[in-house]
């Protein structure tokens, strides 16, 4: 059986040079590897620290560097893309000195905590910028392709969604998560949660449960385990564990999909040996038939970068009606988290959205 599913974002027809605020890793490791792969124009950076954003501009041939985030706007105005790729603390500090109407692609998570996340999304609105937030996984062409499979009933009716990773994540290259109180859901779940919801909705409710661990023991947590809530058709849950001793043969980083017609395994390859990883896999079973993979145009990191700048593009020009991970959209993937850190201190806790 052939399937021919969606696995890209299309790009836009004449895409807007993009102005990098913040020359952190993630930019250098996949946000300008995307852009490049996706053809869109880069004009050039700005950072706290001008020696990062020298650096980066003579590495990726950046043209230009900028004191500020307000010499940025004063010098291009409307006529680029914003990609603000800073802490989480810090994008509330930026999003008031953009211009009105702005397309801005913000790094996640969309702030610290739910309350910070209000406070995003209420900023955006007041200055009616064109914001999403940078939620990538369920832009990776494996995600792309599931979501594809499942609205067009090639599983049939949904009824399980089962998250596994038993896995060996090195820590100590993370050193910034080091004080934080939150950790596990809000740095790393979180992109489990939003693809859960981009493809299957908002769950009902929410019992969570996320700890540390003696074999990481500067960090407030590494394991964690979930159950949605949808129902009583369609099951949910996650587990995870980051600090799998036992070598690679047993590792597993899988999401899988199953509906009354069939199923999908989905590998995130990049989970393994990290961060050196291995490809990503997707795979399909028809009921009564065997398993076949279907080939991937690219992986998790780096090609889902491209999606959230092409459906950003796209969006500002007007080729895209919607904005597929909108700041409105970004802000209950951070309700769910929260309610699923509630649900750790006080079992059952129901998943609200506030407006």
């Amino acid at each position: 059986m052939e399937l021919d599913l969606k696995q890209n974002w299309p790009a836009p027809i004449n895409a807007k040079p993009v102005v990098i605020v913040g020359a952190g890793g993630i930019v250098r490791d996949a946000h300008l590897p995307a852009y490049k792969l996706a053809d869109i124009p880069v004009r050039g950076v700005t950072d706290l620290v001008p020696a990062r954003s020298k650096s980066l501009a003579d590495d990726f041939n950046i043209p230009g560097t900028y004191s500020s985030v307000a010499e940025v706007v004063a010098q291009c105005g409307t006529d680029v893309v914003y990609d603000v790729a800073v802490p989480p603390h810090a994008i509330t500090d930026i999003l008031p000195v953009l211009p009105d109407l702005a397309a801005v692609l913000i790094q996640k998570p969309m702030g610290s905590d739910q309350a910070h996340a209000r406070e995003i999304r209420d900023l955006c609105r007041q200055k009616r910028l064109k914001s999403a937030i940078n939620f990538q996984l369920r832009y990776s062409p494996m995600m792309l392709a599931v979501k594809d499979a499942v609205e067009n009933g090639r599983l049939g009716e949904l009824l399980e969604i089962e998250v596994h990773l038993n896995i060996y994540t090195p820590w100590n290259i993370f050193p910034f998560l080091i004080p934080l109180e939150r950790v596990e859901f809000a740095v790393h779940s979180i992109h489990y949660l939003d693809t859960i919801r981009a493809i299957a909705g908002n769950p009902n409710g929410v019992f969570a449960r996320t700890m540390p661990d003696p074999r990481a023991p500067q960090f407030a947590q590494t394991r964690s385990s979930v159950i949605l809530d949808y129902g009583d058709r369609l099951r949910g849950v996650m587990s995870i564990n980051h600090n799998h001793q036992g070598g690679r043969k047993f590792q597993s980083a899988w999401i899988r999909f199953e509906g009354t017609k069939g199923a999908m395994m989905a590998k995130l390859g990049v989970l393994y040996d990290y961060p050196n990883g291995e490809p990503d896999e997707l795979w399909f079973c028809q009921n009564g038939s065997d398993w076949q993979q279907i080939p991937l145009i690219g992986n998790w990191f780096v090609e889902s970068f491209m999606g959230p700048m092409r459906n950003l593009q796209r969006f500002d020009s007007g080729e895209d009606e919607k904005l597929y991970t909108s700041t409105d959209d970004a802000y209950e993937t951070m309700a769910l988290v929260e309610a699923c850190y509630s649900s750790a201190q006080l079992p059952g806790k129901e998943l609200i959205l506030d407006d």
